[in-house]
């Protein structure tokens, strides 16, 4: 059973998307779901590890997000990895479609979960990917965060 958030349900979470990539902005978005695909994230059968969102056509999408079949469905269930629209503001989509085009950086879903309402909402979070040594450098961080830590609580 997947964690409660603040009066929601949190279905997938990517974990690596901080480790990839420097979040400078975070933004929630609604997503056009299927049937079967809503009765499939309420058991919290989701994976957003491999997915970003692209904008296409005036429109923004969540790509490669999958979420798989609902068995009951039968002959109306979906297909696991097809493209989902994303619900966000005209004005919002704009300005996320400049970043992505001019700065070079790319909208990543951090989490996917329902709100309060039971509605499905996709947390993302635009960034710009890191170099590898980026990546070493946080890992030394956490590293030393983590070693500070023990040796606090040994002392005190």
């Amino acid at each position: 059973m997947a964690p409660k958030r603040e009066g929601g349900k949190l279905v997938a979470e990517n974990r690596k998307a901080r480790f990839n990539y420097d979040i400078e902005e975070k933004l929630e978005a609604g997503i056009a779901l299927l049937g079967s695909e809503v009765k499939s994230l309420r058991t919290g059968k989701a994976n957003i590890a491999e997915s970003y969102a692209a904008s296409e056509g005036g429109e923004l999408y969540l790509i490669n997000a999958h979420i798989a079949e609902y068995t009951q469905a039968g002959r109306a269930n979906h297909e696991p990895t097809r493209r989902r629209k994303l619900l966000v503001h005209r004005r919002e989509m704009g300005r996320l479609a400049g970043a992505i085009k001019k700065e070079g950086m790319t909208l990543v879903p951090l989490k996917l979960y329902f709100n309060a309402r039971g509605i499905a909402k996709v947390e993302l979070g635009l960034g710009k990917g890191k170099k590898l040594h980026d990546k070493r450098e946080t890992e030394k961080k956490r590293d030393w965060d983590r070693q500070k830590g023990r040796l606090m609580r040994e002392k005190g």
